[in-house]
């Protein structure tokens, strides 16, 4: 009797005040115990890497926000023997739209002519010449929760005032592509497994459906599908989606890409299906994802989507006869695929961390608001151009809380009792959407509290 081989020890890894996007659920049949294990932030490293060593873990799953992306590069040092699903390396993308760019730029794949500039000096030269329509976004963290962070502007003088209020830095300038709509893909092992287009509203040039476009999944294009399983291919990465835009002048080009996206949990099911394949040197069975499913599974009401599970399908085997089989339709050239594990970094801090390695001389300050309350072993002491440092305490956040119209307070509450106040200024300066975890916060309400939170901040986009 052949054994069976041994299975490594999986750890799903999880942050406080991060939604999670995989729990024990997704890996149906899996015999062995599967640990969690859970970053507190602040001075949380040390304890976090002697829990991970405890538990004997082979294998951590899930992915890290952008504000805990550089603690994270230093654990998976800290901890060589492990490894990571998705690799820091495939989640490079998932930190800034800058990152994006590197990525993108690297692996030529086509992406909107894109300038970064950390010399504010140099951002106002170039946009002074400048032709325009641009896009200005926030470049760092995932910025485009519903277009919040994500701004077209007319001219100079726009783009300027833009700068000075928002403080974005780096200063992340975009040319405006007029788009017929933009898709987003999620793939699989490389493998496309759901796509749909948004569309805007008629006259208006974001396709967020939280600001009036709409979405349906019929007739993706073929070449959308090779161009997003081309970027997964690059980032080595075992779950993936990208955001891409068809331009009026009918080429495709990246908008972003990540290992970090919002899914129905079936598709959840299938890159847990998948990564239990892949772990498992063949016990598990390689998931059957036909091509194009999502036509027909985009037909059910999003209200009953939500709540199926485990979706599955048997692998088509086609008729013969005289012994020929034709191959060309079962796969249609998008097959599931393994990724490479790879021990070596790509992507280096030392090299990329461009956020915290570039400092402006004698004109640096703590960035505190925009950190993920940085502890003595973390990110306290980084410096940041000219941002300012503001602190909020307890009796602060609620009081900008209470400003906002239709938030009441037994909402603000919820939201502290969560958050606390440290999270609520992490939540609202890097991933607003982690709010909407408190019962009753929709997008509208978010959309509130996100723009007033942008009167509020302090100005200080100093470039003297």
């Amino acid at each position: 009797m052949t054994a069976k081989p041994k299975l490594p020890k999986i750890g799903l890894l999880y942050l406080d005040y991060v939604l999670r996007f995989f729990d024990k659920s997704n890996f149906k049949g899996w015999p062995d115990k599967i640990e969690t294990v859970v970053y507190h932030w602040g001075n949380d490293k040390a304890r976090f890497i002697a829990e991970v060593k405890r538990k004997q873990i082979d294998v951590l799953i899930g992915n890290i926000p952008a504000t805990a992306y550089e603690t994270f590069r230093e654990i998976a040092r800290a901890l060589p023997h492990v490894r990571f699903l998705p690799s820091l390396d495939s989640q490079f993308s998932n930190k800034s739209k800058e990152n994006v760019t590197h990525f993108c730029r690297k692996y030529k794949l086509p992406a909107p002519h894109t300038e970064i500039f950390y010399v504010p000096e140099k951002a106002k030269r170039y946009l002074s010449q400048a032709s325009y329509p641009k896009i200005i976004k926030r470049s760092y963290g995932p910025s485009n929760y519903g277009g919040y962070f994500v701004h077209k502007v007319d001219n100079y003088d726009e783009a300027m005032a833009l700068l000075t209020e928002k403080k974005y830095y780096p200063a992340y300038v975009q040319d405006f592509v007029p788009m017929e709509a933009d898709i987003r893909v999620m793939l699989v092992g490389h493998k496309p497994v759901c796509a749909f287009w948004r569309r805007p509203p008629e006259g208006e040039w974001l396709t967020n459906t939280s600001q009036g476009g709409s979405m349906d999944y019929q007739a993706v294009p073929k070449s959308v599908l090779k161009l997003a399983t081309a970027a997964s291919k690059a980032a080595n990465a075992e779950y993936w989606a990208c955001d891409i835009a068809l331009g009026k002048d009918g080429k495709l080009r990246i908008l972003e890409c990540a290992t970090a996206f919002a899914a129905f949990p079936y598709i959840r099911d299938w890159i847990g299906q998948y990564l239990m394949w892949l772990l498992s040197d063949g016990r598990f069975r390689k998931p059957s994802i036909p091509l194009y499913n999502w036509e027909e599974l985009g037909k059910i009401d999003s209200r009953l989507l939500r709540t199926m599970r485990h979706i599955g399908f048997s692998s088509y085997t086609p008729s013969q006869d005289c012994g020929e089989t034709f191959h060309g339709m079962d796969e249609q050239q998008f097959p599931i695929l393994d990724t490479q594990y790879q021990r070596i970094e790509e992507w280096p801090s030392e090299i990329w961390n461009l956020q915290d390695n570039f400092v402006l001389q004698a004109k640096s300050a703590q960035a505190k608001a925009l950190q993920p309350i940085p502890g003595s072993d973390e990110q306290a002491g980084m410096e940041l151009n000219s941002y300012p440092a503001p602190m909020f305490d307890d009796a602060q956040i609620r009081e900008i809380l209470a400003q906002v119209k239709g938030i009441g307070d037994k909402m603000i509450d919820e939201i502290m009792t969560t958050f606390g106040a440290h999270g609520v200024v992490e939540a609202l300066n890097t991933e607003p959407q982690q709010l909407c975890v408190v019962k009753n916060l929709k997008d509208k309400k978010l959309e509130k509290i996100v723009a007033h939170w942008q009167q509020v901040m302090p100005t200080g986009l100093t470039t003297h």
